[in-house]
């Protein structure tokens, strides 16, 4: 991902968990206003497929939940956790997260269709089924899931963070993950009644929380690095772009060179008595030479 990061970095939006707090309180406001508005923005395939494309974007803004005192807590919590990960994982990677988790509920709805039709083709075929169907279960296609998905990103990367959950129960953020990954997985095996409403309920979960798949299986190396640890690295990543010359490069543990890899990244040890150099794999490992 670093050489996208290099070419599109400068485009990642800068605090975009306010941004998509700030949809939602359109959303409310909106949804207060009354009149079926917001029926009108839901990420519907078939109205899309019909010419209604502004859905494809609009079904952002549609608030995951009524507006109570419980809803301004838990937004309040996502915003707090998804901005600690746009710190830490740098505003570039966190952009790709959301999006990606934006991308794969709007193709998921699409895959609910097309699964409809596949295994309910005979109740899809009755005239003005489609439509009703799909305005009927198109509001399950919403951010929850991928708001779902920050927080299981969060419980992964800081498992031993401790929150205050509803600013009074304290609890691991690995024990919360752990909770919410139950629910899902309860909430993918549960009967939802009729099979075209399984199908949308199932297709809407497993679409919006691939970005984490994706996340999870490319990450396991680091996911569970201290805030230090990580904190470490990025500057050591800093100082490294920063400080990097064209001359060669050496470990002086594995004896690899920037020739030998062109991603490893190397930096001099100041703790070491000499010049020693050490790749991103050493810099934090090795022991340190002392003189005798």
């Amino acid at each position: 991902m670093s050489k996208f990061e290099k070419k599109f970095g400068k485009y990642a939006i800068k605090n975009i968990s306010l941004m998509l707090i700030m949809c939602y309180a359109v959303g409310y406001i909106i949804q207060l206003m009354g009149g079926g508005f917001l029926d009108f923005l839901t990420l519907n395939p078939y109205r899309i497929l019909h010419g209604e494309i502004w859905r494809i974007v609009t079904w952002i803004i549609v608030p995951p939940s009524s507006f109570n005192l419980f809803t301004v807590i838990m937004l309040f919590f996502y915003y707090s956790v998804g901005t600690t990960l746009e710190r830490t994982w740098g505003a570039y990677r966190y952009n790709v997260y959301l999006f990606s988790g934006m991308f794969f509920t709007v193709l998921g709805s699409f895959a609910a269709l097309g699964l409809c039709y596949i295994f309910q083709g005979e109740a899809m075929a009755i005239p003005g089924n489609a439509a009703v169907v799909c305005e009927f279960y198109s509001t399950l296609f919403s951010t929850y899931y991928i708001n779902m998905s920050i927080l299981l990103a969060f419980a992964a990367t800081f498992p031993d963070v401790q929150v205050m959950l509803m600013f009074v129960i304290p609890v691991k953020m690995k024990w919360l993950g752990i909770i919410y990954g139950a629910m899902l997985v309860l909430d993918l095996f549960q009967n939802v009644g009729s099979p075209l409403a399984g199908i949308f309920y199932r297709t809407a979960i497993v679409a919006s929380l691939l970005n984490f798949v994706i996340f999870w299986l490319t990450s396991r190396s680091h996911i569970n690095m201290s805030p230090r640890e990580i904190k470490r690295r990025q500057e050591f990543r800093h100082e490294v772009k920063k400080n990097m010359k064209m001359s060669g490069h050496k470990c002086a543990i594995c004896g690899r060179t920037d020739v030998d890899d062109p991603t490893l990244e190397f930096r001099f040890c100041s703790k070491c008595e000499g010049s020693y150099e050490y790749c991103q794999h050493h810099i934090f490992t090795h022991e340190h030479v002392k003189r005798q």
